[in-house]
């Protein structure tokens, strides 16, 4: 058996974090926090077919991709949930970036959408779940448009998702209210729940 191949099989485990939430809700503003602050956890780069944002960059906040090369990785089964966004874009969570971080020992934190955190939980029943919401749903409309990335149509799409999706928030384990104006109390909160996961006397552990 060659090296890669070896490397192929070798369980990985480790703490798996995802952290949901409708859309515009600040799921990236907390991840990009947790980094900022050096706190000890990998983000998993989700891919996606959507354009590029602006200040945005590949690899570090998405793997951006052709339909070509998402189809390519679709068809090798190399993600661990993908699905279609708000009926406009596609997003899939590739299983390498979740193994690579759990090989090197680190707990791994995910931030997909509410349809896609439902599959990771299928998936991997061990993975805490947390649920980010803000106070209301009038607070998302006015964070959508500051955004200035989607049309009038889409953030219309987005808010009717979100209405669906606040209602599901008893299928997580945890729940972070996100007010527009206490990021930190937020962030404050993640890492809480982080910490106490991993004083567990028994953690939850994923194995992949």
């Amino acid at each position: 058996m060659d090296d890669d191949h070896q490397t192929l099989e070798t369980p990985a485990s480790g703490l798996v974090f995802v952290l949901s939430g409708p859309s515009g809700v600040g799921k990236s503003s907390l991840i990009e926090r947790l980094k900022r602050d050096d706190f000890p956890i990998t983000h998993c780069v989700t891919a996606t077919t959507r354009p590029r944002r602006q200040g945005e960059e590949h690899g570090v906040h998405y793997y951006f991709l052709a339909d070509a090369e998402y189809d390519a990785l679709l068809e090798k089964g190399q993600f661990l949930e993908h699905a279609v966004v708000h009926n406009l874009y596609r997003y899939g969570i590739p299983l390498h970036s979740i193994r690579d971080a759990l090989r090197r020992g680190q707990d791994v934190i995910l931030a997909p959408d509410v349809q896609g955190a439902s599959t990771v939980r299928w998936k991997l029943p061990n993975a805490i779940s947390i649920f980010l919401r803000p106070p209301s749903l009038d607070e998302l409309a006015p964070r959508l448009a500051a955004r200035g990335t989607e049309t009038t149509e889409e953030r219309h799409i987005r808010l009717a998702t979100a209405e669906r999706e606040m209602q599901r928030v008893s299928e997580y384990d945890y729940v972070i209210v996100n007010h527009r104006d206490r990021l930190d109390q937020a962030v404050g909160d993640l890492k809480a729940i982080i910490v106490a996961e991993r004083l567990r006397v028994c953690p939850r552990t994923v194995t992949l």
